[in-house]
């Protein structure tokens, strides 16, 4: 029985138009291996939902399997040759196949013979399929760019806003419930010695949600809205911003006052807070290293940080990794420990830092006059010099 290795691919545009779905090219390529006294012995499949890395991975796994299986094979299955390759270099591959490995490259809804003047048609067929994608591609860019010029969003509308289809268009409108969100947020933030955690805190306090029914708000989202100029009525493409035709949701004025708030609260997601040489490890002495792990709930991908020693893939080291909130819970315990209860050593613990402070402001007061002092001299030697030269 004759074996073959079977490639199906399709996006959703080709999808809806011609009916190039999945099942309709697998039934074609299970039936012309069934007409031909063979069965399949792979089966690739690329749906209209991969992405571009997911599409590049199934097709070199096909040429690796091909080339690895190629003295028991007879042939690569495919609907139509530019369900083979979307592009020149793809298509070089799968002749390759066909001239180093004789593995056969079979079209079953466009049969070309092995000879010279087959392949020039199978390779006519194989270009035209690269300038359809090339010129998609191309075709694709110009409609984002005057999308952008028209002043909408490219993509996935911001929060505060929904894509809705009006007159047969996509065009943004607010999202009220998001909306009042945003709006709150730059207030607080804007006209109160707030945090990011202290601002999320105080938004949960009001019994608001980031979105329904009950998603909290993320400080990595919050601090994304906080930047985002979408609020004051502008797009970005390509790292660049432009008007927009949105309803602004904050007004200038306050947008400016928390950007310059946030310069100088410089956001990190997340601090290795133990790492570097705050802690070593008790087994060797070596420093203590943060490691970020993700992992998918419900709410959506979740960050968790572990820290371990730096040498813990050495041999015979043990393989101890501890999260950061046992971390967290052991560094209160220890301070816990520390706090003083003894009323005397607290009265003399204030007297020190009183008087510390006081030294310093002391020093600072005599700063400042020695300032004012050279200043009253530089007007005193400026104003004798102009004089001089009113003079001569």
């Amino acid at each position: 029985m004759k074996r073959f290795v079977a490639l199906a691919r399709v996006s959703s545009r080709e999808q809806e138009r011609e009916g190039f779905s999945l099942e309709v090219q697998e039934e074609a390529l299970r039936r012309y291996a069934l007409q031909h006294g063979g069965e399949i012995v792979r089966f690739f499949k690329i749906a209209e939902t991969a992405s571009k890395t997911d599409e590049r991975r199934a097709f070199r796994e096909l040429v690796r399997y091909a080339k690895q299986n190629a003295p028991g094979l007879d042939g690569l299955l495919f609907y139509k040759v530019d369900r083979a390759a979307r592009n020149l270099f793809d298509y070089v591959e799968l002749e390759r196949l066909e001239s180093e490995y004789n593995v056969p490259f079979i079209s079953v809804s466009q049969p070309t013979e092995n000879t010279p003047s087959g392949r020039m048609m199978r390779r006519t067929m194989a270009n035209m399929a690269s300038f359809y994608t090339e010129q998609q591609s191309v075709d694709v860019r110009e409609g984002l760019a005057r999308r952008v010029q028209e002043g909408w969003f490219v993509g996935k509308a911001p929060y505060g806003y929904r894509n809705v289809r009006k007159d047969g268009r996509s065009v943004v409108e607010v999202d009220p419930h998001a909306a009042d969100n945003v709006r709150r947020m730059f207030h607080l933030y804007a006209y109160e010695p707030l945090t990011l955690d202290k601002l999320i805190e105080r938004l949960t306090a009001e019994g608001r949600v980031y979105r329904l029914p009950a998603m909290p708000f993320a400080k990595g989202s919050v601090h994304n809205i906080l930047r985002d100029r979408a609020y004051i009525g502008e797009v970005e493409f390509r790292s660049s911003w432009y008007p927009g035709k949105q309803e602004p949701i904050v007004d200038r004025g306050t947008w400016d006052r928390v950007q310059a708030i946030v310069r100088g609260r410089v956001y990190h997601s997340h601090e290795m807070t133990y790492a570097g040489e705050f802690m070593t490890c008790g087994h060797c002495g070596h420093p203590i290293t943060g490691e970020r792990k993700t992992r998918e709930t419900k709410n959506g991908t979740r960050e968790y940080v572990y820290y371990r020693c730096s040498r813990y893939t050495a041999e015979g080291h043990p393989r101890t990794r501890v999260p950061e909130a046992e971390f967290d819970r052991e560094i209160l315990e220890l301070f816990g420990r520390m706090k003083i209860q003894d009323p005397e050593v607290v009265e003399w613990f204030r007297a020190v830092l009183r008087s510390q402070s006081k030294d310093a402001q002391e020093e600072s007061q005599a700063q400042n006059a020695e300032l004012q002092r050279q200043r009253t001299l530089l007007i005193t030697q400026q104003s004798r010099l102009i004089d001089m030269r009113i003079a001569e």
